[in-house]
This record gives structure tokens, sequence and C-alpha cells, in this order.
């Protein structure tokens, strides 16, 4: 596993970053074709692939939704320690994603450096707005149950905002509120979660909290709330009016690669790590696209190496705004999601919680 430690999280300037992703997905490509049977059949049936790819643009990619269809691992079944699922309505197939110890802990550093950009380095109080019995299994879990153990990881003294009936707890949170009414609060849930349970919940009690010093973390898909006309701008107009809180990051990311999520900055753009990046391609030929020009967002991470997943092309529809100048003074590459493709199937895992 590679020292992450020695790579600054948004420092790293696009050439610098693209030197440093190709060596390595490289590596990636060349271990999953000796390691998975079912990757190398599929490399191989095109010529032009290699495991030294020139740029990042010609690192071999897989459709994310193979991952519904067939099991992709890279190391031996008895060493994986997790399976996680993708989120999925009645009758949908499943993403099956199986990590092994190395990747696991890997995800972990990634995540952690990633945060603690936004929220820095100190474990905050975390409130959690979804319930508890959402993370009783600990081996196999969605990515509702992992964002919020990965989340978890920030935080010393967790509570959950929501009783199992998916009904708000107003004392607790109250109480929670007061308790840590001195210090930041990190607060922590799925997007349409927060909307339905939370939001909506308080205004049709007529009830707020004031929480001015909270930082609000969600993410999960947007699907939902497209469905009902609710812009991101609307969502933290309407979370401000009841808690009075004012940072707010949405992040993109998947349970097919976990860990590398690409967190919202202070001017509204989704940002890409040291450790991952993307690359927009049209929905015809897959030919890569310039700034300012839509298409199908392909997401390359360095994390996955129990099963082949550096490199996958999503259903999601991006637009990346620019390269290393954004506002915030984050480097590399910043972005858009504008929702997903006509006809794919609703897959945000707050999209589809039961």
């Amino acid at each position: 596993m590679m020292d992450i430690k020695k790579i600054p999280v948004f420092n790293l300037i696009q050439s610098e970053k693209e030197a440093f992703l190709l060596k390595n997905l490289n590596k990636l490509t060349k271990f999953h074709m000796k390691n998975c049977h079912e990757y190398a059949t599929l490399m191989t049936k095109f010529s032009e692939i290699t495991d030294q790819a020139r740029s990042i643009k010609d690192i071999p990619f897989l459709p994310v939704r193979l991952f519904k269809h067939i099991d992709l691992l890279s190391v031996p079944s008895k060493d994986v320690i997790k399976t996680m699922t993708s989120s999925g309505t009645s009758g949908q197939e499943v993403s099956k994603i199986y990590l092994d110890k190395e990747t696991s802990a890997f995800q972990i550093k990634v995540l952690s450096k990633i945060v603690s950009d936004f929220i820095g380095s100190k474990r905050l109080p975390m409130l959690v707005i979804d319930c508890k019995s959402t993370i009783s299994n600990r081996h196999k879990f969605s990515a509702r149950t992992a964002g919020i153990l990965g989340f978890s990881m920030f935080s010393r003294d967790q509570e959950f905002a929501l009783d199992d009936d998916m009904s708000i707890n107003l004392d607790r949170v109250s109480d929670f509120v007061e308790r840590h009414k001195n210090e930041n609060i990190l607060i922590f849930g799925f997007t349409f979660v927060i909307w339905k349970h939370f939001i909506e919940q308080l205004e049709n009690l007529n009830s707020t909290f004031n929480i001015p010093n909270g930082i609000l973390i969600h993410g999960g898909g947007w699907k939902q709330m497209e469905l009902q006309s609710v812009s991101n701008k609307e969502y933290k107009k309407r979370i401000f009016s009841i808690t009075k809180i004012k940072k707010i990051h949405n992040y993109y990311g998947m349970v097919e690669q976990t860990g590398s999520i690409f967190v919202e900055c202070e001017a509204g753009y989704l940002h890409a790590s040291s450790y991952s990046d993307i690359i927009i391609r049209d929905s015809m030929h897959y030919q890569p696209r310039n700034i300012g020009e839509e298409g199908l967002i392909q997401l390359i991470s360095l994390i996955p190496k129990s099963y082949p997943g550096h490199s996958l092309l999503s259903e999601d529809i991006g637009e990346i705004h620019g390269i290393d100048d954004c506002e915030c003074g984050r480097k590399g590459k910043y972005f858009l999601v504008h929702g997903r493709l006509k006809n794919s199937e609703s897959r945000g895992c707050s999209d589809t919680y039961t």
C-alpha cells in the first residue's frame, strides 16, 4: 500500500497529479489482469488495451453496471472481510463489492484525508440523520450503512436523530445540540433522508434547531430531489431556515469506489482528490469531452485492489468546470453532476432506501 501521507490531498496541480495517478493506475491494471480472470478476459478482447497506458484517458474502464451481473475479485475469496452492496429498489440487481483488509484500510485512510480537509483533523460530536438500525450488519452492508460507518471515524460522540420508524426524536436531538452548543458539530446523512425525515418533519411540526456551528455533509443521489424540483440551492436554503447551518457540503461517490468521494467546496463545485479523478466522455463513442462539455462521468481511483474497480464508467452526466483554478484554492479538476443518463435506473442510496 502506498504511503499517502506524502501526497497532499488537494494541492497537486493536475499535471503532477496525472503523472502520479498514471504510474499507480497502470500497476493496478496489471495486477487485476493477473489476478481476476473475468477482468483479464474482458481486457484481452480489445487488442488496443494495455497495462501500460500513456495517459489516464487511456486507462481501460468497466461499465459500473457490470458489478450487478458478475462477481469480480482480484484476491482469494478467503481474504474477503466485507461485502458491500449498492442500493436498489425492489426487483433491481445490486452491485456486490468485495473488500480485503488492505483495500478496506486504504479506503479509510483516503476518506479521512479528504474529509479532514473540509472539517479539520479534530474529532467532532456527530449527529446522524438516520436511525441506528441502519448500521446493524457490520460485515455485509449497503452504501448507506458504509457511509454512516465511514464518517463515524471523525466523531467522538455520536447520536442518531431518527427512531427506527424514521420519525425524528426531538428530545434526543435537542439534548445533543445543547450538550455541544459551544462546539463544532458534524452532521451527516443521505440527501433524501435528510429532506424527508428531518427538514420536512421539522417544517410540519413548526419546529427549529439552532445549530450555527454545524457542518453538514450529505450525499447519496439526487433523483428524488429532482422529482420534487428541489435544487441544491433550495436544499441549502431550507436547511438554513430551520437549523441556521451555513456550512453544507454535498458529496458525490458510489459504493463501487467507496472512499473516493468528491466533496462540494465552498464555491459549490465537486473536487477530485489526489487519489482519484474523473474524465467526461460522450455517450455515443466514449471519447473524452472538453471543459464545459457534458457527458458520462468516468471515475478513476487508486483504492480498489481487491476488485477491478479502479476505472469505471458511470451512468451519471457531469461537466468539468475548470482545472487548478477554483476560487476555493484546491487544485485539480472541479466539476458538477447534472443527473442520470436518461432511462437509467435509480441507484442512489438515499433514493432507494426502505
